[in-house]
């Protein structure tokens, strides 16, 4: 049996579910907080469609399957929706950076970016970012590495 072709059915499926019942953020939400903390997100109630969606699960006796399902699912929302998840890491918080970032990006591809953020102080200063497969890093801990990597591989010429 293939899971990811029927995990991918089924998020395809509830994703259309969700388009046309017109519910598809608080569903998208729900499944988000489903993923992160499953116990937690359980004990709010379930939005109607997502109710429904489990109840099939466990009728069909897939519901072995709902955390590869509920990833697909929220995969494939953003992408209709045209959301795009960046990763920030900043030595310091930066609120003012994370705006500015997020506005640039947004103006640039078009879509909803949602940035997420954490603290890192192993890059002495600048930041990371990755968006999709792009990751842009103008931390100084890797410009350091840089440098040395130049060093020796300069030093190996001399000897």
């Amino acid at each position: 049996m293939n899971t990811g072709v029927i995990s991918s059915r089924y998020a395809r499926a509830l994703l259309k579910y969700v388009t046309e019942s017109g519910h598809g953020e608080q569903v998208y939400q729900q499944a988000c907080a489903l993923l992160k903390d499953p116990d937690a997100a359980m004990s709010a109630p379930l939005e109607p469609e997502l109710e429904r969606f489990m109840a099939l699960l466990v009728e069909n006796g897939r519901e072995d399957l709902v955390k590869l399902m509920l990833t697909s699912f929220v995969r494939m929302y953003r992408e209709s929706a045209g959301i795009l998840m960046a990763h920030l890491v900043t030595v310091v918080p930066a609120p003012e950076v994370e705006a500015k970032l997020r506005s640039l990006l947004e103006s640039r591809t078009g879509c909803r970016v949602i940035l997420d953020s954490s603290v890192d102080p192993s890059l002495i200063g600048g930041f990371t970012l990755e968006l999709g497969d792009y990751m842009l890093d103008a931390s100084v801990s890797r410009q350091i590495e840089t440098i040395r990597r130049q060093f020796i591989i300069y030093n190996n010429r001399l000897v």
